[in-house]
């Protein structure tokens, strides 16, 4: 079996850069972090870039892997229970995007066949795991690819917060794996009725 883990903080030094909860569950960055244009490809096979094909107010990407053990899903499941607390004209607002840290296993019809048991709508991306790895680093998620093992997979282990995006291209927000669906509920109602820490949303 390809053996995966997932770690609670980012590696390598790589930690939120003066989150503070400004009356938020999660962390508002002091500076926010820059969103790679890199395209990787999403579950119908065509080319996706965090930062060019994210159209909607708010895009919450999630790093993680359809084998995952345990965090994957309790961050998925929380996630998605929170959006459902929402008035469809407000979770309509958001867009969710996954990203695999196990694109040998996750091809394109395992990640949709994965996502779908969440919400039909969601975005999953793979790719090659390198440009993965490049894509992950300046949103402060640590992908770690480790031994080769006999399956031709490799050992992977990766950072479990999940990431907020704006209309600038930025990511200004971070929630971590303890986040609840209430919280995520209250936060995101929040920030698209305007009320919480300036984002930079589309109106």
């Amino acid at each position: 079996m390809l053996l995966t883990a997932c770690s609670s903080e980012p590696d390598d030094g790589m930690q939120f850069s003066g989150g503070d909860t400004d009356g938020m569950y999660g962390a508002v960055l002091d500076r926010p972090y820059t969103v790679p244009t890199t395209p990787l490809t999403d579950t119908g096979g065509a080319p996706y870039s965090l930062a060019g094909d994210t159209d909607k107010r708010l895009t919450l990407v999630f790093f993680g892997f359809v084998n995952c053990p345990d965090i994957c899903h309790i961050v998925m499941s929380s996630l998605t229970s929170g959006l459902t607390r929402l008035d469809e004209d407000v979770s309509d607002q958001v867009e969710v995007v996954f990203v695999t840290t196990d694109p040998t296993r996750d091809t394109e019809q395992v990640l949709r066949d994965y996502l779908d048991r969440y919400d039909e709508s969601y975005v999953g991306l793979t790719g090659d795991l390198d440009t993965i790895i490049e894509i992950a680093k300046p949103l402060a998620v640590a992908v770690e690819k480790g031994e080769k093992l006999p399956s031709g997979g490799y050992d992977v282990a990766h950072s479990t917060h999940v990431v907020g995006i704006g209309s600038d291209d930025k990511a200004p927000i971070l929630w971590t794996e303890e986040t609840s669906a209430a919280q995520f509920a209250d936060d995101l109602a929040v920030l698209l009725a305007g009320d919480g820490p300036a984002l930079n949303l589309k109106p």
